[in-house]
């Protein structure tokens, strides 16, 4: 992820040197959302959204809020013929972030064209949601098991509904801490679209189970991009 950021910034700052700013900026105010990917969640990690407003001509003040799943690493997802499931887990975590933070412009497009960059960090609360993990074993029973009463794989009949168990889920507090790039290349004023990579680091006030026959922890790091869209003025 390091040496994706580094192609990306020293290809887009040779092309795109003429772009930089010339302090008349022509927005204040943005809202973005987006789809993340990031090295703890699945195929889709979460969503995110920010507003930004301008603190100056190359700085912007941001409040953001993530929804994201994370995942252990050790989690792999089988199937018997039947269902598909992931063997001894016990319980999902969903994080629920605020943020506030800023944007640094570093470069910015030419009218209509080129690429924007700018270098944003966050810094927030996270709320943790830790939901059972419901699996139906081959007697109807569909409930959270531990590992030494896990049903064998070969007789789990489906996964728990959605939002299953859900009102069972307890909570767990923590801190979250975000910096990255964030590659604009909307084609409209009034719009923006592109992609953001970067870094997180997440931590709780307590060791969050996950998988019980593995390392749980809780502290998270994790690499994300993020795809989003939004529109400014």
């Amino acid at each position: 992820m390091k040496k994706i950021a580094v192609l990306f910034t020293f290809l887009l700052l040779s092309q795109h040197l003429l772009a930089q700013t010339d302090g008349n900026y022509e927005y204040t105010k943005e809202f973005i959302w987006g789809i993340n990917k990031n090295t703890n969640g699945g195929l889709i990690g979460g969503f995110m959204f920010r507003w930004s407003s301008a603190r100056g001509e190359k700085k912007f003040r941001s409040i953001g809020f993530e929804l994201m799943n994370v995942k252990h690493p050790k989690e792999n997802r089988i199937s018997n013929g039947q269902s598909q499931f992931i063997y001894g887990k016990s319980n999902f975590l969903y994080s629920i972030r605020a943020q506030y933070g800023f944007d640094h412009l570093l470069f910015k497009k030419a009218p209509d064209k080129g690429v924007q960059i700018n270098f944003n960090y966050s810094i927030g609360p996270t709320l943790g949601v830790i939901a059972p993990y419901y699996v139906q074993d081959g007697n109807g029973d569909s409930k959270q098991f531990s590992f030494e009463d896990f049903p064998t794989w070969n007789s789990i009949a489906r996964t728990g509904h959605v939002f299953e168990g859900l009102g069972e889920s307890e909570l767990a507090f923590g801190v979250n801490a975000r910096a990255g790039l964030l590659f604009e290349m909307g084609a409209f004023k009034s719009n923006v679209t592109g992609f953001e990579i970067g870094a997180l680091i997440e931590a709780f006030t307590k060791e969050i189970e996950l998988m019980p026959r593995e390392d749980n922890k809780a502290v998270f790091l994790s690499a994300y991009i993020t795809i989003f869209y939004g529109s400014r003025r």
